[in-house]
């Protein structure tokens, strides 16, 4: 009897502590963290909200504060983002997306509340050309353009015209592909949209009305957050693990559309916290692990380059830093980015999967600047950037959501990685 309760015990501990993870994923994906980016702070609620949890957790910061701070200039969509064809409001995100850097619908003030457009169809041969015939666009116009259809190398030359087009008239790119959506630091001057062609082909009236409404921030204010455990012996003398994961994402489109970023990458801060709940209660004995949450990933890796120019620990110091993305399938198995770079690290991670059968497949695959493994890598820092692969394809659109995440390999990989940690 004193047996059963024992494992029960353990078995309920173990549970709990993975579920750990996925309950900080819901957390960041819920609409209260507004997609975590620009609009509504919802970057720096996210930031509050891990200082938090790394405190509650026992990882101490690095320094007096678990926030390194920086800024950038980022445009945003703060108020409406309204689109109306034939009289129908199009639903963003599935009938169409703004460009990261469109400007406003109008500046005017005679124009506020909105201005309707007339499309005028460009012709892509005179397009591909040159834009020069567009120009000056009259003030009531919106250019399309169709942008499927056409050869790879050609359309690279269309969308090159299109962001031409728009730094002198709205523009509407007509596309049939899947929506994904980023985030710019520049801003253009006029609006900037995107449309499915299962919309615009049903359009029986020649013209768009438009409610977009911008704000530039020359020098919005980000953090990374930063916590660490400690080596058990002589820690100030010892080197440093890297822990880390982005938790920034791309935040609203408006105020009633925002982009979750379930597997990109509230997955990944969640396998980071559970990673971190673990190695507080059994920490390494000659190695501090340090947990960095970065920002400013989607816009550029801006937080992890800001890290590297301003470190806050010698980067020699810095043994291997293990960077995690996309952690919410791993069904048909993991890619390991840098895998040709760092082979004996590699091969070990090989071997312990043989032995644990965590994974069906650990995919290899050499330098990629996909991920903030990246400005590592490049300031002679050894690093893997790993992420899973499976059937979930939403990527950079309003569908990546906590609940769409099937968390298949999670608690396998947490097992995985703290083996991969524990054997340096």
């Amino acid at each position: 009897m004193r047996n059963l309760l024992l494992c029960f015990l353990i078995y309920f501990c173990s549970y709990a502590q993975n579920e750990t993870g996925k309950t900080i994923v819901a957390t960041l994906c819920s609409p209260e963290f507004h997609g975590r980016g620009y609009v509504n702070q919802g970057d720096s609620l996210a930031s509050d909200f891990l200082a938090k949890k790394f405190k509650t957790l026992g990882l101490k910061p690095i320094g007096k504060s678990y926030f390194q701070p920086f800024s950038f200039p980022v445009q945003t969509f703060p108020g409406s983002c309204t689109v109306q064809m034939d009289g129908e409001t199009l639903i963003p995100g599935v009938h169409y997306l703004l460009s990261p850097n469109s400007g406003p619908s109008c500046e005017t003030s005679d124009c506020q509340h909105g201005k309707t457009y007339r499309i005028i169809t460009c012709n892509i041969e005179k397009l591909y050309k040159s834009t020069s015939s567009f120009y000056p666009c009259p003030a009531n116009v919106i250019l399309a353009v169709r942008t499927f259809g056409i050869g790879s190398d050609s359309l690279k030359v269309i969308k090159s015209r299109l962001q031409e087009l728009s730094k002198f008239a709205p523009v509407m790119q007509v596309t049939n592909e899947k929506f994904t959506w980023s985030v710019s630091q520049s801003a253009n001057n006029y609006p900037f949209i995107s449309v499915q062609d299962s919309i615009f082909g049903k359009l029986v009236e020649s013209t768009v009305f438009l409610h977009i409404e911008t704000k530039f921030q020359a020098q919005h204010r980000a953090n990374n957050v930063i916590g660490y455990v400690p080596a058990l012996r002589q820690a100030k003398k010892k080197p440093y693990l890297f822990i880390t994961a982005h938790y920034d994402h791309l935040g609203r489109m408006g105020q009633h559309t925002y982009f979750p970023g379930g597997n990109d990458n509230a997955s990944g801060v969640g396998m980071l916290v559970s990673l971190a709940e673990e190695l507080v209660k059994n920490p390494l004995a000659d190695y501090n692990v340090v947990f960095v949450a970065f920002a400013g990933e989607e816009v550029g890796l801006l937080g992890s380059s800001y890290m590297v120019q301003h470190p806050i620990v010698p980067l020699s110091k810095i043994q291997f830093l293990l960077n995690l993305d996309i952690m919410g399938s791993g069904e048909e198995g993991i890619t390991v980015v840098n895998s040709t770079l760092f082979k004996p690290a590699f091969d070990r991670l090989l071997a312990l999967n043989a032995t644990g059968n965590y994974v069906s497949l650990i995919k290899p695959r050499g330098p990629a600047a996909n991920s903030d493994h990246y400005p590592f890598t490049e300031a002679g820092v050894p690093t893997f950037f790993i992420y899973t692969m499976g059937p979930n394809k939403n990527y950079h659109d309003i569908f990546d959501t906590y609940e769409a995440l099937s968390f298949q390999k999670f608690d396998d990989l947490e097992r995985l990685f703290l083996a991969f940690i524990r054997g340096f």
